[in-house]
Formats: structure tokens, C-alpha cells, sequence
């Protein structure tokens, strides 16, 4: 049985000493055996461990987290990793409204060293020159609204859009979708 000292594992990872000393220590990873001189050695299922440990923390999960996935056997981890992916779509959205306003605040400072992020004006000048009528962009919203009711709600709030008028765009373009269900996709 092939077997790893704490360098040679903490390497093969890009991993310090210290951080497999700390999982040790906190029981997410200890070492399958010790040496008469007390140094660890990790077996082939403490490295499959540490790979699957990495995995996860390069999600962003805490610890504690990564710990509750590895140790339950009944649970593959999809709810603790639904969670994850939702925190990093508030993350996301939060970061959005933040690079409004940076954007805003250089816009006043009469700086034009930044492009202005997308915002619901400018997604309405797009659309109205590229030939869409107010008709065309209910519509569009409907048929977006039908396909992927929570894209159409990333994109709405990406625009800086509040959530309360997002949500009443959404309300407006489902009901015009059942009016009329979307189009089928046109062939190129």
C-alpha cells in the first residue's frame, strides 16, 4: 500500500503543512497512521479525501460545510452546494449594483476612463434601435419570461432594475405569455 508523508500529500495539492496540521486537528482529515516516530502517513484514501476536500473548498464552502458533506453517508451534498450556488448569486447580484454605482460615481466625476455598465435606459435605447416597438419588447419579455423565468429575473435585476419592478415585469410578461405562448425558434 503506497503511503504519503504530510509533505509529499500537502504538495502533490498545493497545500501547506500547517493546513493539513489544522484539518487534523479539526477531524476532517486525520492521517490513517502515525510512524513509531510519531509522523503521519496518509493512505490512498486520506489523498482520495484531500482531492474531494479541495473540490469543495474551491466552491467557497466553509469547512464546516465540506465536513457535513464528507461526513454523511445518506447525503450527497446537493442541498449544502444549492445553498452555495444561491449565496453566490446574491454575491453576484450585489456585486452588479455595486459596479452601478461605482460606475455612476465616475460618470459624475466627469471621468470617461470606464465604459458604463448596462442599465435598463440603455437596454431600451438598444432595443428601440434595433427596431423593437413597445409591443415587440412585451413580447420579447414574455417570451424570455416562458423559457427561463429565472434568467429573465437575473437579467431584470442586473439591470439595476429594483426587485419590486422586476417582479412586476415578470407578472406582466407571464400573463401576456399565456395570452400568447412563445414562438418557436426561428431555423438559420
Amino acid at each position: 500500500m503506497n503511503y504519503y508523508s504530510i509533505s509529499q500529500l500537502a504538495k502533490s495539492f498545493g497545500l501547506s503543512r500547517s493546513t493539513l496540521l489544522y484539518y487534523d486537528k479539526i477531524g476532517l482529515l486525520c492521517a490513517t497512521e502515525r510512524t513509531l516516530s510519531g509522523y503521519r502517513r496518509y493512505s490512498q484514501k486520506d489523498h482520495d479525501r484531500l482531492e474531494r476536500i479541495c473540490m469543495f473548498r474551491s466552491t467557497g464552502l466553509p469547512l464546516a460545510d465540506v465536513n457535513k458533506i464528507l461526513v454523511s453517508e445518506t447525503n450527497s451534498g446537493t442541498g449544502v452546494l444549492e445553498t452555495r450556488l444561491q449565496e453566490l448569486g446574491d454575491e453576484i447580484l450585489a456585486l452588479r449594483v455595486q459596479q452601478q454605482l461605482i460606475t455612476a460615481m465616475l460618470k459624475n466625476m466627469n471621468s470617461d476612463k470606464f465604459a458604463s455598465a448596462m442599465n435598463k435606459q440603455t437596454w431600451i435605447e438598444m432595443l428601440k434601435s434595433a427596431g423593437m416597438d413597445e409591443s415587440a419588447m412585451q413580447c420579447w419579455h414574455a417570451d424570455f419570461e416562458a423559457r427561463s423565468p429565472q434568467t429573465h429575473s437575473d437579467f431584470l435585476l442586473s439591470l439595476g432594475i429594483s426587485k419590486e419592478e422586476a417582479e412586476k415585469i415578470q407578472t406582466w410578461s407571464r400573463e401576456l405569455s399565456r395570452k400568447s405562448p412563445p414562438r418557436k425558434k426561428d431555423s438559420i
